[in-house]
């Protein structure tokens, strides 16, 4: 399970559920200038800090680590019960 602290909680903007765990897990939008493979515009909040990710509507890929390129090892999540906040 990954949910937002108290202190990042105002940045969330949306929530799912991982079909194979049924982990709730909350996301930002990623605020940090990045390039090339390493190009995720949510984080995924984790009990010790955050992930990188690509949450779309039926599926989120998690960067869970990197490989000795510098580039992104990325898992592919099935996910359910998305729900987007509306922050208007």
């Amino acid at each position: 399970m990954g949910l937002a602290t108290m202190q990042d909680y105002q940045s969330t903007v949306g929530q799912f559920v991982e079909k194979d765990v049924r982990g709730t897990h909350e996301y930002s939008l990623n605020t940090d200038e990045m390039t090339g493979a390493w190009e995720f515009p949510h984080i995924l909040h984790t009990l010790d800090g955050y992930r990188y990710a690509r949450v779309l509507k039926t599926v989120a890929y998690i960067a869970v680590d990197e490989d000795e390129y510098g580039l992104p090892v990325v898992e592919k999540w099935d996910i359910t019960s998305h729900k987007v906040w509306d922050k208007s």
